[in-house]
């Protein structure tokens, strides 16, 4: 059995910090349960960019409001908005290409990665995570 507390993840090497989010890693690669659960916090005002190319993501909200904003094969905005509050679950199967906005207050939400994530990954020019593996 695995038991983990938030609260013991905050402000540790599993706290990873953004420009205006931050990913607190909960469930990892290493875990062996066959995904990765983290519980990220996008700062108010936010309009990230991410396109998870190499990972399934689904996000649950629990606190705030935002928006994901659905984006082109060449990451540009298309209109196309789905609203995001608490009880809001979205899941990118088609590793779709977004913006995620945190319009009212920080957004709050938890997150399921597959593959999952080691606990190192962070974003790369394209908003991608790469794929790493336990060493």
């Amino acid at each position: 059995m695995i038991v983990r507390k938030l609260e013991d993840i905050i402000h540790t090497d599993l706290d990873v910090v953004g420009e205006n989010w931050n990913s607190r890693r909960l469930l990892l690669q290493k875990d062996g349960m066959g995904f990765s659960m983290t519980v990220t916090v996008i700062k108010k005002g936010a309009d990230n960019y991410h396109w998870y190319k190499n990972h399934f993501e689904a996000c649950y909200c629990i606190k705030g409001e935002g928006e994901i904003e659905i984006a082109d094969e060449n990451g540009k905005k298309t209109g196309v908005i789905y609203k995001i509050s608490p009880g809001t679950m979205y899941a990118l199967n088609e590793h779709d290409r977004h913006y995620i906005r945190a319009t009212t207050a920080d957004l709050h939400l938890v997150c399921v990665f597959n593959p999952p994530l080691t606990g190192t990954e962070i974003h790369d020019e394209e908003g991608t995570y790469p794929v790493l593996t336990e060493e």
